[in-house]
C-alpha cells in the first residue's frame, strides 16, 4: 500500500536501514498496536469494540464478528492477571503483552517492545523475490519457520493474524509489503486503513 507511507523525516534504526518514525526500543508498541481497538480509550476493549474496529478498517460483518470471538476470548483472561475470568471478554490493553503467543517472529519482546533486528530478519530471511515484500508462498514459509513443536495454540494464533493481515493489507500484485508491516507493529496501520476506508465510503 504505496498510501500507507508516512511522509516524515526519514532515519536510521541500530541496524543502519533507513527508515521512518524511528520505535524507541523501551517503548511498550505493543499497546499501540492494540489501542486502535479501544475505541471509547478507556484502556478496555471489549468484543464489540474489536468488532467496530474491524469494521472501521473495512472488513465484512462476518469476519468482524469472528475476530471478534477469536481476538477477546482468546486474550481476555492473560490480560487480566489474578481476575476472576469475565464473560464480557475485556482486553485491557496496559496488560497486552501477557497474551503475547508463541510461534511468532520475535519481533515483539515479552515487554511488547519493538526488536528492529528481529524484524530486519523477517525480510532477511524470508522476502526472496523482492528484498522489501513478502509473497503469499514466502508468507506460508515464514508462518512454518517459525513454528515451535506442539504449540498449537501459537500456530494458529499466528496464522490468523498473518493472514487477516495479507488479504486486507496486500498490493494489487499480491505483495505484503514492509513498509505496511512495520506500520502494523508501529501501531499506524489501523489508523491508516481506517482514514482510506472511510474516504472511499464518502465517495
Amino acid at each position: 500500500m504505496a498510501t500507507l507511507s508516512s511522509s516524515t523525516k526519514d532515519n536510521k534504526n541500530q541496524n543502519g536501514m533507513v527508515v521512518e518514525n524511528p520505535i524507541a526500543h523501551d517503548e511498550n508498541v505493543l499497546q499501540k498496536h492494540v489501542a486502535f481497538f479501544d475505541r471509547n480509550h478507556d484502556g478496555v476493549i471489549y468484543p464489540s469494540e474489536t468488532f467496530q474496529g474491524f469494521r472501521a478498517i473495512g472488513c465484512g460483518i462476518l469476519l468482524s464478528t469472528v475476530a471478534a470471538i477469536f481476538i477477546n476470548s482468546g486474550l481476555s483472561q492473560k490480560t487480566r492477571p489474578g481476575k476472576f475470568p469475565s464473560i464480557l471478554f475485556p482486553i485491557e490493553v496496559k496488560n497486552i503483552q501477557r497474551s503475547k503467543h508463541g510461534s511468532d517472529t520475535g519481533v515483539y519482546d515479552t515487554e511488547g517492545r519493538f526488536v528492529p533486528s528481529k524484524f530486519e530478519e523477517l525480510f532477511n530471511k524470508h522476502a526472496r523475490k523482492h528484498s522489501n515484500a513478502l509473497t503469499s508462498d514466502e508468507l506460508t514459509e515464514m508462518l512454518k519457520a517459525n513454528r515451535v513443536p506442539k504449540d498449537y495454540n501459537g500456530w494458529l494464533a499466528s496464522y490468523v493474524e498473518w493472514k487477516i493481515l495479507y488479504t486486507l493489507a496486500k498490493e494489487k500484485d499480491g505483495l505484503l509489503t514492509k513498509e505496511t508491516v512495520r506500520a502494523v507493529y508501529d501501531g499506524s496501520l489501523f489508523e491508516q486503513m481506517e482514514k482510506k476506508h472511510s474516504e472511499k465510503e464518502n465517495k
